[in-house]
């Protein structure tokens, strides 16, 4: 069986493909189509209706910046995120270098484990309503085994009556 119409793509692909945000643009461009400084700079159709819980900045849209301020805007957004990727690349180096410490310490995840259920447990026995706690079951305790000892007691003279 044969198709009656051969498919076209909607898509022109030789207009350009940008590969790092895997979008298809009609000119090279480091921002995607969705991307919030478009938003900012009033370059997207602002008549969409905001969905639930979005922020009120990107439904309000900030069509009075400048091209300028749009450009210093998502030169200053470009900035963070290096700086956040920095962060983030010594974050991890510090955490390697902490894991390398406790090897040569000897520090396994189990006796980690081992040291914080320790600390937790005397947290929870250094509180006011365990210290209560435990002392109200101590006297039931108490309470209860005087008269279990009594109606033994009973029961000792009950068998040698019947005798």
């Amino acid at each position: 069986m044969e198709p009656l119409e051969e498919y076209h793509s909607p898509f022109d692909f030789e207009q350009g493909v940008n590969a790092s945000y895997l979008f298809l643009s009609p000119a090279y461009s480091d921002t995607p189509p969705s991307s919030p400084a478009l938003l900012f700079c009033g370059l997207l159709n602002q008549d969409s209706v905001p969905e639930m819980g979005e922020d009120a900045v990107t439904s309000v849209g900030s069509s009075n910046l400048t091209e300028e301020e749009c450009q210093e805007l998502q030169e200053e957004m470009a900035k963070v995120e290096d700086e956040i990727q920095t962060l983030t690349q010594v974050l991890e180096t510090k955490e390697k270098h902490l894991a390398d410490l406790k090897r040569k310490l000897g520090v396994t995840p189990l006796r980690e484990l081992k040291q914080n259920f320790t600390k937790t447990w005397q947290d929870v026995t250094s509180t006011l309503a365990y210290k209560r706690t435990s002392e109200t079951l101590s006297q039931a305790g108490l309470k209860a085994s005087a008269a279990f000892a009594n109606m033994g007691s009973v029961i000792t003279r009950k068998f040698e009556d019947v005798k």
